[in-house]
């Protein structure tokens, strides 16, 4: 069996700098649903208010989530939407002074917003047989990533 060994990276000696990323990725929707999002007609409620509360709890839970990175102290987390005729788009921002950086952090809080608008309204995106053929979730990555001394 062969073995394969995982370690944290040791961060002790870098100094303390400035540290941005940036996010971003798209949720497929019906244009249908898109129209209930911008009315406020889902169940469950707001989608975007949700999936923004949803980001910012993902970014502060990354460590526990992907093992392997560090706890860092997150200073500044900014979600925003862009609404299209049948996508959603979500990109996450976050700052922190550290020794490491925040990609994953926003990697992960982008994700989830997108996972939470799917959530949200999968009631309605399902079709008769209850799948989801026009939803899905694209082209997450990092557009940003920044380092200040």
């Amino acid at each position: 069996m062969q073995r394969y060994d995982m370690h944290m990276v040791d961060i002790s000696e870098k100094k303390d700098v400035v540290r941005i990323a940036v996010a971003s990725g798209r949720v497929k929707l019906k244009s249908s649903t898109i129209e209930r999002i911008k009315a406020g007609t889902i169940k469950k409620g707001d989608v975007l208010a949700c999936a923004e509360t949803a980001a910012i709890l993902a970014v502060k839970k990354t460590p526990e989530m992907i093992p392997l990175c560090h706890y860092i102290s997150i200073d500044a987390v900014n979600v925003e939407f862009s609404i299209g005729e049948e996508e959603i788009k979500a990109a996450v921002s976050v700052k922190s002074v550290g020794k490491t950086g925040v990609e994953m952090d926003a990697l992960c809080g982008v994700s989830v917003a997108l996972l939470t608008i799917w959530d949200m309204v999968k009631s309605v995106e399902k079709d008769e047989t209850g799948n989801y053929p026009h939803t899905g979730i694209v082209e997450i990555r990092v557009d940003k990533k920044e380092k200040r001394a």
